[in-house]
């Protein structure tokens, strides 16, 4: 039921429905200080890795404080975990688009499996770490929740892939992915020569899958 705290309340023939206010200045700011802080990170992080670059840095690029950085993260690390978030969330969901126009079974699961690995070695260091992060970190930080969520979204396409047409059962289907997702995320982090290509690492996952799938 809607409440006076959920802002005004419009009442039609059809339904009554509580109208949301659009967010206040303040939060506006503080919404695009955080675009900001996340635009600039991106920008250092691909330029010269995580590693290799400092809060002040991203604080003198995002064009604020260092210690107003530090009221939106409370470590690089954590903003890491903010950036490729953002980034492999995008990546699924291309890899989903893509896919959805495959036939092969193997032929569309990579076409999801190859858009992650291509973001997780835009910048390899970087790829690394948010992996380490994501299966060592905190377990109570938000951005490692919802790194999470994101694999848990990736097993998620995978496994819709290999129900398609009742080729697989659900329960089956779900084994398979996480057996596929486990695949991938060994590869990505797996040591390589920084000569490794996008295609080196997606064809080493193909190898395995190909025999998980049967093909």
């Amino acid at each position: 039921m809607a409440t006076l705290e959920d802002g005004p309340i419009i009442t039609t023939p059809e339904a009554t429905i509580a109208v949301t206010p659009p967010p206040g200045r303040r939060e506006r700011n503080k919404q695009q200080k955080l675009e900001r802080i996340v635009d600039a990170a991106s920008a250092l992080f691909a330029e010269r890795g995580a590693d290799e670059v400092t809060t002040q840095q991203i604080a003198e690029r995002a064009d604020i404080g260092s210690g107003t950085l530090f009221l939106y993260v409370r470590s690089k690390g954590e903003l890491l975990m903010l950036v490729q978030n953002a980034a492999y969330a995008r990546a699924v969901e291309r890899g989903v688009r893509r896919a959805a126009a495959i036939e092969d079974e193997l032929d569309a699961v990579l076409a999801v499996v190859r858009e992650v690995v291509a973001c997780n070695r835009t910048q390899v260091e970087n790829g690394r770490t948010y992996l380490r992060e994501m299966v060592f970190g905190d377990p109570e930080e938000p951005n490692r929740r919802e790194a999470l969520r994101i694999a848990g979204e990736t097993e998620s396409a995978i496994a819709a892939v290999l129900r398609r047409g009742g080729r697989a059962d659900d329960a089956t289907a779900s084994a398979r992915a996480r057996i596929a997702s486990a695949v991938m995320l060994v590869a990505m982090a797996a040591p390589r020569s920084p000569e490794a290509t996008v295609d080196d690492v997606v064809g080493d996952i193909r190898a395995q899958l190909a025999t998980l799938l049967g093909d």
